[in-house]
């Protein structure tokens, strides 16, 4: 069975544009072209990729993202729009994008775009044999994208989940908000690193004792994040 995505655009010559060369890559398609009816599509049915615009009627791009996300629906979006404007750009990541794209692109672009997210969020073998990690009174469950505090659940967005599960499996070891954006995100924010230091302090707000004196992730001032490999007092 073919990969389904959802396209998500009110301009219909791009909806077209996007469904006949993503459907020649070989994949399914189904279309929305407001932000309401793409939630509701979304709800109903398991796609494996939205491609989102971020101007839309009724809802838009954003506001759809973070519904969905906070439906727990962790379908990778692939966000749209004609604004090459970086508050936008992490403010879309920052609610649960997983990449964002500028018009005007080619179609050979987004399809690339598309390869790479749907190989990027798919379990690696190498994750699947790791049943959990175990910090403290952290375990995460890489499989399951999972992650469990003092036996309590925890709610993480993808990227937040992405985020500290690759600093869990680098306990110890200091990483630069480069090294993160590179292997979280695999996107390159021209040294814009503002994505990173929010959604560690969203990790902080979920996992940490006290924010203010965080002790399973700590600031390495003047070089990045580490997670502690042991945690002090706790477990």
């Amino acid at each position: 069975m073919n990969r389904k995505i959802l396209i998500v655009d009110d301009e219909e010559s791009i909806v077209t544009l996007l469904r006949y060369n993503i459907e020649q890559a070989g994949f399914d398609t189904d279309v929305a072209y407001d932000g309401q009816t793409a939630v509701q599509k979304a709800v109903q049915e398991n796609f494996d990729m939205i491609v989102l615009d971020i101007m839309l009627p009724e809802l838009d791009g954003t506001e759809v993202c973070k519904l969905l996300r906070q439906k727990q629906i962790d379908t990778p979006i692939l966000m749209l729009t004609a604004k090459d404007d970086e508050f936008d750009k992490v403010l879309g990541l920052e609610l649960g994008a997983d990449d964002y794209l500028t018009k005007p692109f080619s179609p050979k672009e987004v399809i690339a775009r598309i390869k790479a997210i749907l190989r990027r969020t798919n379990k690696q073998p190498a994750e699947a044999d790791m049943s959990f990690l175990k910090i403290a009174d952290l375990v995460i469950y890489p499989e399951q994208y999972e992650a469990v505090l003092k036996g309590e659940p925890l709610l993480f967005t993808r990227k937040e989940f992405e985020l500290l599960l690759y600093l869990a499996k680098h306990k110890g070891k200091v990483l630069s908000r480069d090294q993160l954006l590179s292997a979280v995100w695999n996107y390159d924010f021209v040294g814009d690193t503002r994505i990173v230091d929010v959604h560690v302090s969203h990790l902080r707000e979920k996992i940490e004792p006290d924010t203010k004196h965080p002790v399973y992730i700590k600031t390495i001032r003047g070089l990045g994040y580490k997670m502690e490999d042991h945690v002090n007092g706790i477990g």
